[in-house]
């Protein structure tokens, strides 16, 4: 029988996705989430500014994306003050990451990152065939020092570190990851994830020249701003190393409405600041929703509350089958010992209004089948 030949490595890897999406468990259901607050998604949605602008763009859509997205790279650096050739415009974090390992990983190459961390990197690294080491957190937080220890020990070529955390919602004082950069090998990079700083406290970013050759930032659309289903992300570092995704990356893969959306959001501070607010109020009351029923949270610096559901990860994801059963969409940590809890996203007071409704039923559901 004839077919495709996959390469010896894509036969060795499994058929699975990083997360299953809200989408595909409601189909498998057969109804909808009352309250769909599990994917870390900005449920206040874009700026009305934002909108304008990509329907005012929908016309246009015949065209393909400025293949060098120059006025958004242009915007983005104006704002961080750095230049031009520093910042690459790609279609999300997810999509930056997968280039970024394209570029420095072949098979065997170390890569370092911490148990339990974002799993669609993993899923980046096991696809060219790169070799994880992982490190536990510690108090729910990563270990920046152990992965920098790690990355001495293996040879590392790049070591992932988020801040603030996805899944945890903790956060690093950006002075002290200055501080622990001399540590870093010279020939190993360091991919600094900032997903979800817009949410942190001032001083959570660290000062870090822009030009360091062994830094590169990330940093989304899909949070704060609340476009993550226009997929524009980019990543930030020096202008050699940014130059070199010119040499791999699809130069038409920015959607060019997300484009024209994302230059009017990043204008739009006003809203920005408005949005950071409500998802302070938010995780204000998820935080009092866990205390009313006997359970404790994680300090977040993010658009999410981690809940301690203070047992094992078997009762955690029970708790979490019977919230999903209860039309409530949430998600949790993976690896112990993170994984005794489960993870809220800020959201409409509705939304957690339906999460306060359903929470002590599934409590009590979950306790039940001990």
């Amino acid at each position: 029988m004839t077919g495709p030949r996959f390469t010896k490595l894509v036969e060795t890897l499994p058929s699975s996705v990083p997360f299953v999406g809200p989408e595909a468990q409601e189909r498998l259901r057969g109804r909808v989430f009352a309250a769909r607050i599990g994917a870390n998604e900005s449920v206040f949605g874009p700026s009305p500014k934002a909108i304008a602008a990509m329907q005012a763009a929908a016309k246009d859509v015949w065209m393909y994306g400025d293949p060098e997205s120059h006025d958004l790279r242009n915007a983005i650096a104006a704002h961080h003050g750095v230049n031009p050739a520093n910042i690459m415009v790609g279609e999300g974090i997810d999509c930056l990451l997968g280039y970024l390992v394209r570029l420095l990983i072949e098979p065997g190459d170390a890569v370092v990152t911490s148990a339990g961390a974002y799993p669609t990197f993993n899923y980046h690294v096991a696809g060219f065939g790169g070799d994880l080491h992982t490190v536990p957190y510690r108090d729910d937080a990563e270990d920046l020092s152990a992965l920098i220890e790690r990355a001495a020990e293996t040879n590392a070529k790049l070591v992932y570190f988020a801040n603030p955390d996805n899944p945890m919602g903790t956060w690093h004082n950006g002075a002290e990851i200055t501080k622990h950069l001399q540590s870093l090998p010279a020939d190993c990079v360091l991919v600094l994830d900032e997903a979800y700083i817009e949410f942190a406290p001032e001083g959570t970013a660290p000062d870090i020249p822009v030009e360091t050759p062994n830094v590169i930032r990330m940093r989304t659309f899909s949070k704060a701003h609340g476009m993550a289903g226009a997929r524009v992300g980019y990543a930030m570092g020096a202008a050699s190393f940014i130059d070199a995704f010119n040499k791999i990356r699809n130069h038409f893969g920015m959607c060019r409405t997300s484009q024209i959306g994302a230059l009017a959001a990043l204008k739009d501070q006003d809203y920005l600041a408005a949005v950071v607010g409500k998802v302070a109020r938010a995780r204000s009351r998820i935080e009092q929703i866990a205390t009313d029923n006997g359970l404790s949270h994680i300090p977040s610096a993010t658009n999410f509350v981690t809940i301690d559901c203070g047992q094992d990860g078997a009762f955690a994801r029970a708790v979490l089958g019977e919230l999903i059963a209860r039309d409530i969409f949430i998600r949790m940590p993976f690896v112990a010992p993170q994984d005794r809890c489960i993870r809220i996203s800020a959201g409409h007071e509705s939304d957690l209004d339906a999460f306060a409704a359903a929470l002590p039923a599934a409590l009590a559901a979950a306790r039940a089948k001990q």
